[in-house]
C-alpha cells in the first residue's frame, strides 16, 4: 500500500515523500476564512457550516493528518466561532483541550468541552458545536468500523451498535493523561517530516492502544464484560463457520452449507455455537445481516429503498425484516434512516 501525503494551506504546497505501507494524507488550514474551515470540517457524509458569532473577528490555524481509518489533529481558534453540521459523522471524536472552551448540542443535553476534560463523541452525538477562543485542542477521529472489528476481535462475536461511552474523561491524570500523550505523539511524529512516517507499525500500534486505552478506562456498554476474565477461544470449526458466513451473507446459504464448510455435522456445528456464542449457527447468520443491513440504513441518506437494502442482506419479507429489525434497534428502518 502507498502512501499520500498532501499538505495544503493558504498558498498550498504539496509534497509526496516516498514512504511505504501508510496512506498518509496531511492538510493544514489557516486564515479568517470562514468558508476554508467550514471545508476543512467537514466530511462527505456531513457537512459543517461555520459563523462568526455577532460578526466578529476570528482566526484559526488547524493541522489535520489522516492515516487510513484514523485522524488526528491539532487546531487553535481566536474569537467566537459556532457550527452547524448536516448529517452524522461515522466517527468517534476525542477532544483533548488545552485552553479555552467549546460545546457541543448532545442527544440530550449540551457537552462541554474545557481545559483538564476530554471529550468523546459518539456519531450523532452532537450537531452543533460552539467555540470561544482563544482556544486549543488535539483530536482525534476514529473510524467506528475500526473500533467494532477491535471489538469484534475482542469478543470473538459480531459487535454492532453504539458504545454507549461516557462523553468525558480526566486529562490530568491516569488514562486520560496517557490518552492525550500518545495523539500528541501521533500528531507530532506524522507532522512535517516526522518519524513516525516511516513507521507504520508503530503508528498503527498507537491508534489501537487509544481505541483500547478508551475502551478499558471509559465506562460503556461492554465494560462489564471487559472487566470480566476472557472466555475459552471458540473452535476451529465454529471460527470456520463465522468465515464462511461472513464471505456468503447475502447468499441463501444453508445450516447443511455451513456445517460442510465447516468440517463438521450439523450437531457438533449447533453445539459449538450453543457453548461459545451462546446462539445458534442461523441466528448468528441472521444477526450479522441484520446488522449489516443497520449500517446501510444509516449510511444511504434516503438514497436507496428500505426494500432493497433488505433484499441485499437476504431479507425477502419487508414486514418480518421491520418487525425483527424493530426488536433488534428499537426503532423501525424508516427511523433509522432519518436518523
Amino acid at each position: 500500500m502507498s502512501v499520500h501525503s498532501d499538505r495544503s494551506s493558504v498558498g498550498s504546497s504539496i509534497r509526496q515523500p516516498a514512504l511505504q505501507s501508510m496512506v498518509l494524507r496531511e492538510t493544514a488550514r489557516s486564515g479568517t476564512d470562514l468558508d476554508e474551515l467550514s471545508e476543512a470540517l467537514s466530511t462527505p457524509k456531513a457537512a459543517i457550516k461555520m459563523t462568526a458569532e455577532r460578526n466578529t473577528s476570528i482566526v484559526y490555524n488547524c493541522n489535520f493528518i489522516s492515516v487510513d481509518d484514523v485522524s488526528v489533529a491539532d487546531c487553535s481558534y481566536e474569537g467566537t466561532i459556532v457550527g452547524k453540521r448536516d448529517g452524522v459523522v461515522d466517527r468517534m471524536a476525542i477532544f483533548l483541550p488545552t485552553t479555552g472552551n467549546m460545546s457541543f448540542g448532545g442527544r440530550r443535553e449540551p457537552i462541554y468541552s474545557v481545559p483538564g476534560r476530554g471529550v468523546i463523541l459518539e456519531p450523532g452525538d452532537a450537531r452543533g458545536t460552539s467555540i470561544s477562543g482563544p482556544r486549543r485542542h488535539l483530536c482525534m477521529f476514529i473510524d467506528q468500523a475500526r473500533i467494532t472489528r477491535r471489538l469484534t476481535h475482542m469478543f470473538e462475536r459480531t459487535i454492532g451498535g453504539d458504545l454507549d461511552i461516557h462523553p468525558d474523561i480526566d486529562l490530568t491524570a491516569g488514562a486520560g493523561l496517557v490518552l492525550q500523550q500518545i495523539v500528541a505523539n501521533l500528531h507530532g511524529g506524522l507532522s512535517g517530516n516526522g518519524p513516525l512516517q516511516r513507521s507504520p507499525l508503530a503508528v498503527n500500534s498507537l491508534c489501537d492502544a487509544a481505541i483500547y486505552l478508551l475502551l478499558e478506562a471509559c465506562p460503556n456498554r461492554y465494560s462489564n464484560e471487559l472487566e470480566q476474565t476472557a472466555p475459552a477461544p471458540a473452535p476451529r470449526h465454529v471460527k470456520w463457520a463465522i468465515d464462511y458466513m461472513q464471505e456468503h451473507i447475502a447468499e441463501p446459504i444453508t445450516l447443511d452449507e455451513i456445517a460442510s464448510a465447516a468440517k463438521v455435522s450439523i450437531r457438533t456445528l449447533q453445539q459449538g455455537f450453543r457453548q461459545f456464542r451462546n446462539t445458534t449457527p442461523m441466528s448468528y447468520l441472521h444477526e450479522i445481516r441484520m446488522l449489516a443491513a443497520h449500517r446501510d440504513l444509516l449510511e444511504t441518506d434516503g438514497r436507496q429503498a428500505i426494500a432493497d437494502i433488505a433484499l441485499r442482506w437476504g431479507f425477502s419479507h419487508l414486514g418480518r425484516f421491520a418487525a425483527d429489525y424493530r426488536k433488534r434497534f428499537g426503532q423501525l428502518p424508516s427511523q433509522a434512516r432519518k436518523r
